[in-house]
């Protein structure tokens, strides 16, 4: 069940009207008291307990994430649950981590096979809470998000006042015969303007780096380059095919000879 989705409403002893919580968890906290609305099964605020499931899976404590997982689930908070991995996907995850498509599988056994009460989706919740928090856990994804945002804010302020600003963007200002040259192929229209066709393309715009191509798709690029109606030079050929230096990414001869 996703946030967005119709619940049932419940009320706290209080009175006080809770639509987050599954219409069939439980009514009484572990104590036997009326649970009081966004109040988990054993007392907590499940406000408390979500935000101390992302910080123990951001600070790989297997334990502690495992357990906010279950009291949300157990709770009748299981969308919340998600809702808090998935933020943990996009906001904490090292890019690239397969446990985003683990997590993922997890919710959706959860979610779409068994009911709310049974406790295979208690067990789904702590399988992804512990592959969570084993996970390699990086801010880059945040830190990348926020220091480009002022950077930005920074530029314009500087533009407003005439002056350069102290912080750019990595890519700066995007010219020809800058840089980044070799981005103006012919698919901009800058590189249109130029006649920079397929032989600009192949030769500087499909380079790979640092590790380059593979013995087998090196092959395949020379041998294509070789039988294609354009006649590239073994120059050519094998400037396309040579990776790109790590230090130097951008560096492109004017001529390639």
């Amino acid at each position: 069940m996703s946030d967005d989705e119709p619940r049932q409403a419940t009320f706290g002893s209080d009175g006080d009207l809770d639509t987050k919580r599954d219409p069939d968890a439980a009514t009484e906290n572990d104590f036997g008291e009326p649970k009081q609305a966004d109040e988990t099964d054993g007392g907590y605020s499940r406000y408390t307990v979500s935000s101390l499931l992302q910080k123990a899976v951001r600070r790989s404590d297997e334990e502690v994430a495992t357990w906010a997982a279950w009291e949300l689930q157990r709770s009748g908070y299981g969308w919340n649950l998600w809702d808090r991995l998935n933020l943990y996907v996009v906001e904490d995850l090292r890019a690239g981590e397969s446990v985003a498509l683990t997590i993922q599988r997890y919710e959706e056994l959860a979610t779409d096979r068994w009911e709310t009460d049974d406790w295979r989706q208690r067990l789904c919740a702590i399988h992804a809470a512990l592959a969570a928090a084993r996970a390699t856990s990086t801010r880059e994804a945040a830190n990348a998000d926020e220091y480009f945002r002022k950077v930005a804010d920074e530029r314009a302020a500087a533009r407003e006042a005439g002056e350069e600003p102290r912080f750019d963007f990595p890519a700066g200002d995007l010219e020809p015969d800058g840089e980044f040259d070799a981005i103006f192929d012919g698919h901009t229209g800058e590189g249109a303007k130029r006649d920079r066709g397929t032989r600009f393309f192949k030769t500087r715009g499909a380079r790979v780096g640092p590790d380059g191509e593979d013995e087998q798709s090196a092959r395949w690029q020379r041998l294509s380059m070789v039988l294609d109606e354009i006649d590239y030079s073994e120059a050519e050929i094998s400037h396309a095919i040579e990776p790109v230096d790590s230090d130097e990414k951008w560096d492109e001869p004017d001529k390639i000879e």
